[in-house]
């Protein structure tokens, strides 16, 4: 079976998140894309098979199934554009419908995601305060006037926001706490970012939930931070993200969100073949 190796949101030729892709006329049974994708070992590797006028596509993890991954499916998109040429496909999800978009960038190719559909909610003072505890933040180290949001794109992401670039450089925690936290609250990543003076919002993601430490790009992350702010009326327009940076894997991604309340975000980076 051939497993393409794609880093999706690279910061020009370098960076970007790793993801496997397989495209075949079939999905392998759960067992097999799951000993795959262990295999592969990066944060998600996406199986993807036509059906009818659209694709359906499952995301594996290396220890388990995710509804839906940004990064994976911004990689599919750069697979399937080198294989059927450049467009728009529409997906079908275990999160619902989606779709990539897919264009040629000289020898290298852009893709631009479109999420299912997004909601934010407040989550419960329990959860807050054990997420907090797992990063040893305390009310001081969040943003003025900021308060923590579970947001939601395809997958649920619980987002802080700091006041201290410095604190998001510092974040540590212990990753088989994280995991059982974030398994037990039905959460994907814990989103930690800051909001600089530039409007560029930098970001770290913590993805124990699936077995790794920190994805160094998570489209999923920031189409529900887009989402969130878009409904909230915090911020409207094209949203540029740096994440990866203090794990020395730079990658960058660009969020707009569609204009209804509710409705998908579009995420967009640039693919490198590994």
């Amino acid at each position: 079976m051939d497993v393409q190796r794609l880093a999706a949101f690279a910061d020009g030729n370098q960076g970007g998140n790793p993801a496997g892709v397989v495209i075949g006329d079939t999905l392998p049974d759960a067992e097999t894309m799951q000993r795959i994708a262990t295999e592969v070992g990066y944060s998600e590797t996406a199986f993807a098979a036509p059906d009818g006028d659209h694709w359906t596509v499952r995301y594996f993890a290396p220890v388990g199934e995710v509804p839906f991954c940004g990064h994976a499916t911004v990689a599919l998109g750069a697979a399937l554009g080198r294989q059927f040429g450049a467009g728009s496909f529409a997906l079908n999800t275990q999160a619902g419908p989606a779709a990539v978009r897919a264009e040629a960038d000289g020898d290298d190719w852009q893709a631009e995601l479109t999420s299912p559909p997004t909601w934010h909610d407040e989550p419960h003072a329990g959860m807050i305060t054990r997420s907090m505890e797992l990063f040893g933040l305390t009310g001081g180290d969040l943003a003025e006037g900021s308060r923590p949001v579970r947001a939601h794109a395809g997958a649920d992401h619980l987002i802080f926001t700091l006041a201290d670039r410095n604190c998001l450089a510092d974040m540590s925690y212990n990753l088989e706490a994280g995991g059982a936290l974030m398994r037990e609250a039905g959460l994907v990543t814990i989103s930690l970012i800051y909001v600089a003076q530039d409007g560029v919002v930098h970001s770290r993601n913590p993805f124990a939930s699936g077995g790794v430490m920190e994805d160094p790009a998570t489209g999923a992350a920031a189409a529900a931070l887009v989402g969130w702010w878009r409904d909230a009326g915090i911020r409207t327009g094209r949203i540029e993200i740096a994440q990866g940076h203090d794990m020395g894997v730079p990658s960058r991604l660009f969020a707009t969100a569609l204009p209804q309340h509710g409705a998908g975000v579009r995420v967009a980076g640039r693919v490198r073949v590994i």
